[in-house]
């Protein structure tokens, strides 16, 4: 998640990209104004939904195919807004006694993750439903929330020192589990789409992990490399959870396949298998781990680990990079959103150690570009103090009182509350109201 305080970023021209939680569409926030685009056919055309004027932004995130958005903006950083962007409308906005470091949301939660604290939102009526205070501090806003609704959960660092990973149930509101992942602080986490399983790296970078959500147990450790430390930006399953993409500070983004019916084999070999092959088998894994128990652990932990399936070397290291991986017209694809301004579209080789092709690079700017001067601006709407939302629909934040948290001491207060949602709320909020590319 990109740090919000000092955004050097936006001020030399870059951007604030972002993919939605089914890696359906892409938000791209200028100093401009933001974008939100459909990915439906991103082999040949980056589809625009939607363009407007705003406030530089901080965050923007958009609830699956919904016109639901969450922005906020650099004038206002403590400030929350939820905005119906189709209709134009502001739904409400909360004020927090700190600046905004991340905002998380699925169709039962919205999380907005502080420095040192947690608040869950109830996403039909935006109450404040619990607070996580007290937290290890946390300048990068690191946080997850799982976008299923069956397995409601959020992850956060447990420790400043340590990579613990503290998983909490959004939905019955208590303390799951706590997974010492890494020895150094965490950098980047990542549920996979059922919410079942997590995925962790740490400062170091070198080592990525993939644990149980719901036990904590290990399921994969993967190798990103062995050279050197690096910062992991970016932390992603597959839509189809077989695989597992990140990107760094470097110009190399890794691609991991998750081979589960290798573990699955391995641990119902006994039962398939005659006596003979399994008297076999378990000579090879006597054999294995006689072996290895003369070497350092260290060396073991090299061999056990996975190596990545597929990799692409972009032009040049140093920028932020987010990356996606989802089925686009039955066909598996890369997307990869930079900061600068690019989004690549590349395919996945069927093969390990292939390369991966490059199918299409879109120019976010100039994309940008063709919207304020050609499409103008959605009719010449000016916006005024809410991004998406017409001056006169804008309030004054703490005109109201939002609903209280765990402890009833909430530091919040919410302007045009959402007590009795109305229908085209509750539509945004199940995705019945999905927006199509915008007409020129």
């Amino acid at each position: 998640m990109m740090s919000l305080l000092g955004r050097t970023d936006v001020d030399a021209g870059e951007v604030f990209v972002n993919f939605n939680q089914n890696i359906t569409s892409l938000a791209v926030a200028t100093s401009g104004g933001y974008s939100l685009y459909s990915l439906g056919s991103v082999d040949s055309t980056l589809d625009k939904i939607y363009h407007t004027k705003s406030d530089e932004l901080f965050l923007i995130e958009r609830l699956f195919e919904s016109s639901l958005v969450a922005i906020v903006s650099q004038r206002a950083p403590r400030k929350l807004k939820v905005c119906h962007f189709k209709k134009q409308s502001e739904i409400c906005n909360y004020s927090y006694a700190n600046t905004i470091l991340a905002v998380k949301l699925n169709r039962e939660r919205l999380i907005v993750c502080l420095e040192e604290s947690l608040y869950i939102h109830n996403i039909q009526d935006m109450k404040v439903v619990h607070t996580i205070r007290d937290t290890p501090c946390n300048p990068q806003g690191l946080c997850a929330l799982s976008s299923s609704s069956e397995h409601c959960y959020l992850a956060y660092p447990g420790s400043v020192t340590a990579g613990e990973v503290q998983i909490f149930d959004a939905i019955n509101l208590h303390a799951k589990t706590m997974i010492p992942a890494h020895d150094t602080p965490l950098a980047a986490l990542a549920f996979s789409p059922s919410g079942t399983e997590i995925a962790t790296a740490s400062e170091r970078g070198t080592v990525i992990r993939v644990f149980s959500s719901q036990d904590g147990s290990r399921l994969f450790e993967l190798r990103r490399g062995l050279k050197r430390c690096v910062s992991i930006v970016s932390l992603s399953f597959s839509t189809c959870a077989e695989y597992l993409v990140s990107s760094s500070n470097t110009e190399t983004v890794h691609i991991f396949r998750l081979d589960r019916s290798a573990t699955e084999t391995a641990e119902g070999h006994g039962s398939k298998q005659s006596s003979d092959d399994w008297m076999g088998y378990s000579f090879f894994r006597f054999l294995s781990k006689t072996v290895t128990s003369y070497l350092p652990t260290q060396v073991t932990d090299v061999f056990s680990q996975g190596r990545a399936f597929a990799s692409v070397t972009l032009p040049e290291a140093g920028v932020r990079r987010m990356c996606a991986i989802t089925t686009i017209q039955k066909q598996l694809r890369l997307l990869i959103a930079s900061q600068d301004g690019y989004l690549y579209v590349y395919s996945i080789p069927t093969v390990e150690g292939a390369e991966c092709q490059l199918i299409k690079r879109h120019d976010l700017r100039l994309e940008d570009h063709y919207a304020m001067d050609i499409k103008g601006l959605n009719s010449g709407v000016s916006i005024g103090g809410a991004a998406g939302v017409p001056p006169s629909s804008a309030g004054a934040a703490g005109a109201g009182t939002g609903g209280s948290g765990g402890d009833g001491k909430s530091a919040v207060s919410v302007t045009g509350g959402v007590d009795k949602p109305s229908s085209s709320y509750a539509s945004a909020v199940k995705g019945d109201d999905p927006v199509g590319p915008s007409s020129a």
